[in-house]
């Protein structure tokens, strides 16, 4: 189930990356995506704010409104973009879409009086992209404690799946799923918990990409000599072979994230080969994500890379805390079990010494 699961996100990612099986892009007369020379970016319909006067991309837009969604002259700036600029379509695009897009706006209009005229865009999906998930950060706590939870109830589920191998009667399955649920209990284990955290961060995620490809502005940005639209395809091809280390980037940090995550994943199953069918997914997504990276625009790379390192960092730092925590614990029980063994020796030497021990 968790490999099918992983398996649709992985989908979805390509669908909104890429554009595949979406018509909502600029075509030309033939029915094939127009891409603008410069970084062979493909243009939305139906975007939020228009790009700059006299840009590439305003010109194909200007040349093609009768695809748009909103003519030119209705939209806004992108600077003077606002949560009711343009009329909303959906609950999704009203609840996350525009809010995040606003933000990414507006904090790029703060980087931008700082003085940093070309990268403020870039610093500010950065810096969002880490705000997104400092809030969420409780919750994969949460769900790392769980884990560690679950990897010391382990023992336990495995004395009772070895217990009930081979049986499948009715009594047995209510048996067994009573005897699972009273160590859950025990442990205080929540088995979906960490659904929970995916339900949060997808939805989050899905808008982050969205909003990015509805602000033509942002692609004419650039931070560290790469343009935000420019693939790294389209960079390697036109000489700047800088590109190649935000690929090596996104693969590092893809791989380390997925690899612990799926750590975790592993020790907290009972399923008979999980660890090997875990493995094969860590190097298959790797493989998948990096080989996508070449035909994603620099700003979506940006935010991977910048997530992802977060959550190497979150991992290994609230490991070593829960490690902390759990040694401790061991330490006192230990140190509990040592002090009633010397109250007890001391009990039996008085009673011995006073003719109460015979």
């Amino acid at each position: 189930m968790k490999n099918k699961i992983m398996m649709i996100i992985l989908v979805c990612f390509l669908f909104l990356t890429t554009g595949c099986g979406s018509s909502k892009y600029i075509v030309d007369k033939d029915g094939k995506q127009i891409l603008t020379e410069s970084t062979k970016q493909s243009l939305r319909t139906d975007i939020f704010c228009k790009p700059s006067v006299g840009t590439e991309a305003y010109k194909i837009y200007e040349e093609n409104q009768d695809q748009m969604k909103f003519k030119l002259d209705k939209l806004p700036n992108c600077s003077d973009f606002t949560l009711t600029s343009t009329k909303n379509t959906s609950l999704w695009e009203t609840v996350f879409v525009k809010p995040v897009a606003f933000l990414i706006l507006k904090l790029g209009d703060v980087f931008k009086s700082w003085g940093m005229t070309k990268a403020y865009l870039g610093l500010s999906l950065i810096v969002i992209g880490l705000l997104i998930r400092i809030i969420i950060l409780p919750f994969n706590i949460k769900t790392q404690k769980q884990s560690r939870r679950m990897q010391q109830a382990m023992p336990k589920l495995q004395r009772i799946e070895k217990k009930y191998a081979g049986r499948t009667d009715q009594e047995s399955t209510m048996l067994k799923a009573q005897e699972t649920m009273a160590v859950y209990n025990e442990m205080k284990v929540n088995p979906l918990s960490s659904c929970l955290v995916s339900l949060i961060q997808l939805p989050v995620f899905f808008a982050f990409l969205s909003a990015i490809y509805k602000i033509p502005t942002l692609y004419e940005g650039e931070i560290f000599s790469w343009n935000l639209g420019m693939t790294p395809q389209g960079g390697v091809a036109s000489g700047n072979y800088t590109y190649l280390i935000l690929v090596a980037l996104i693969i590092l940090t893809t791989y380390f994230s997925f690899k612990y995550t799926m750590k975790q994943t592993s020790a907290t199953t009972t399923v008979e080969g999980a660890g090997n069918q875990m493995k094969f997914m860590l190097y298959f997504m790797t493989i998948f994500i990096g080989f996508s990276s070449f035909f994603l625009p620099t700003a979506i790379a940006l935010y991977w890379v910048a997530t992802y390192a977060f959550i190497i960092a979150q991992t290994y730092v609230t490991n070593l805390i829960l490690n902390k925590a759990n040694g401790d614990n061991r330490s006192k029980k230990t140190l509990n079990k040592e002090t009633k063994k010397i109250k007890d020796k001391i009990k039996e030497k008085e009673g011995m010494k006073y003719g109460r021990n015979k």
